[in-house]
């Protein structure tokens, strides 16, 4: 599904998007001069409305929608959905049916650029040609002669028809939040589109990977707790984060979202992961830290990958240092006995295909088929990355994935940034790849209140997300961008202010308030 407003290039992404990709291209305008030309029963009842100067009722252009997409074309080569649905009630109704689209594109384009195209714009009444008095001159003075502006290419018009797309839009995000993708459509029509290939070309490798899947599951169900490859089931964030402790239900959602991730990561053959999930329980930073929720969590992902035949080593890491330096990081103490006597199910999963462990290359057994590390973490005057590196290197091709990392360098024993090496630690920290990664936005010095969120499940893009007071005394989070890298303090000050991506710029004023979560 995709949308634009006017003078977007909605259109010509569209034409993009049908030649690489064969989709059958659906739009109402289209299907509504169809059916009335065809004066079929559809076509009667709407041509009605028109004659009258009236608005086609929902039901008849849902019917027309859905009517083309149970056609064998689309049935069989997909369809591309183009400015429809334009309401809540539309888009209901297309729930209701079943039908949902895979992604759903916005171009996103500044409102000053977009008036700009459709002031300047020009139409060759003899060829149909569009021009641009800027942007896509005439090719002589004769053509420049007989150009006309077309009656709807006025500023005032092109802004009601901005605001009327404006209201149409923000009447479906709430349906299609997780599945929007919004795409910077101030660039070249090349570059836009090559956006759009790659988010395409996902979703059918996501596709090919699900049937895949699905067909190498057995009868019995024997791995029926494999994660689903696409993000269907996901429904947006939870509410009320800051209300501690978290209800069993936002935890069973954190978990839930962390082991699907996580599962595609190891499924698609990533062996170095991270996670990184700072909901307000399982940051240490705040007065809540809750250790049983970061234990709770850690079996989840490993009874999983025990279900399917696997051998995981759960390990923490020890007591590091000698002497008056010798010790852990306060996060972890008393981790590894609250590990040793948790409820690791009625099938002696644990001494068996669960094992509780350390940090270090000693660990590393041949029968270990999976290793899950506990907030691995630098203390003063002691860096765990050494034993870390012998550890990966030990486990080969094998996974291994770190939950809640801290791997920034600490000052030594004596308050001193240790500098031999640091670039070293550093590069081996970063080379671990992010396969989920959620942290709540507030402003710069405050745990209060939520500004919004940052999200990556893998192998989908960052969402950024806003959250919004509702008048019913509720609040919701409101998707504002994607991001096909982890975002810039600078990228997600801009997408909360509305500002188009367009270089970096110096963080300052009263939006800088990111600088202390990156």
């Amino acid at each position: 599904m995709i949308s634009g407003a006017p003078a977007s290039g909605k259109g010509t992404q569209c034409e993009l998007i049908v030649k690489k990709f064969g989709l059958v291209h659906i739009s109402t305008g289209d299907l509504l001069r169809a059916e009335v030309s065809a004066e079929t029963e559809i076509g009667n009842k709407a041509k009605e409305f028109m004659n009258a100067g009236r608005l086609v009722p929902d039901e008849i252009v849902t019917a027309m929608v859905t009517a083309r997409l149970s056609l064998q074309d689309a049935k069989e080569k997909g369809w591309l959905l183009d400015g429809y649905p334009r309401s809540s009630a539309q888009a209901e109704s297309l729930e209701k049916l079943n039908v949902r689209p895979d992604i759903y594109v916005v171009l996103d384009v500044p409102d000053e650029i977009l008036i700009n195209r459709c002031v300047g714009r020009r139409l060759d009444p003899e060829t149909g040609k569009i021009y641009h008095v800027k942007n896509f001159p005439p090719e002589t003075e004769e053509i420049k002669a007989r150009l006309v502006t077309r009656p709807d290419d006025t500023e005032g018009k092109v802004k009601a028809r901005l605001d009327i797309y404006k209201k149409n839009a923000d009447a479906i995000l709430s349906t299609y939040s997780n599945i929007m993708v919004k795409i910077d459509g101030n660039q070249s029509k090349e570059v836009v589109f090559k956006e759009i290939d790659s988010l395409l070309s996902q979703v059918q490798r996501d596709e090919v990977k699900l049937l895949k899947s699905e067909n190498s599951v057995p009868e019995s169900g024997s791995h029926s707790s494999r994660a689903p490859v696409s993000q269907d089931k996901w429904r947006g964030i939870p509410t009320r984060l800051n209300n501690i402790p978290h209800s069993r239900e936002i935890r069973n959602y954190f978990y839930d979202d962390v082991l699907q991730a996580t599962q595609r990561s190891v499924n698609d053959g990533r062996t170095r992961l991270r996670v990184d999930i700072n909901i307000p329980e399982l940051n240490p930073e705040m007065d809540v830290y809750r250790i049983g929720t970061l234990m709770e969590l850690i079996r989840i992902i490993a009874l999983s990958f025990a279900d399917d035949g696997k051998r995981v080593k759960v390990c923490v890491q020890g007591s590091m240092g000698e002497g008056a330096l010798s010790g852990m990081p306060l996060q972890l103490a008393g981790t590894r006995k609250i590990l040793e006597f948790m409820d690791w199910g009625d099938y002696g999963a644990k001494g068996t295909f669960i094992k509780i462990g350390s940090i270090g290359e000693q660990e590393v057994s041949e029968e270990d088929d999976v290793f899950i590390l506990v907030a691995p973490q630098n203390a003063v005057g002691n860096c765990i990355i050494d034993d870390l590196k012998a550890m990966t290197v030990a486990a080969g091709s094998r996974p291994v994935i770190l939950i809640n990392p801290r791997l920034k360098d600490l000052p030594g024993s004596s308050g001193v940034m240790q500098t031999m090496g640091r670039d070293k630690r550093l590069e081996y920290a970063a080379s671990f790849e992010s396969c989920y990664f959620f942290r709540l936005l507030y402003f710069a010095g405050t745990q209060y209140p939520i500004m919004g969120a940052l999200r990556m499940s893998y192998p989908y893009r960052y969402e950024l997300y806003k959250r919004v007071d509702q008048p019913s005394g509720t609040e919701k989070y409101v998707i504002l961008s994607t991001f096909s890298e982890k975002p810039s303090i600078d990228d997600v000050n801009d997408a909360f202010m509305g500002k188009p991506r367009n270089g970096a710029k110096k963080t300052s004023g009263f939006w800088g308030f990111l600088s202390s979560v990156f």
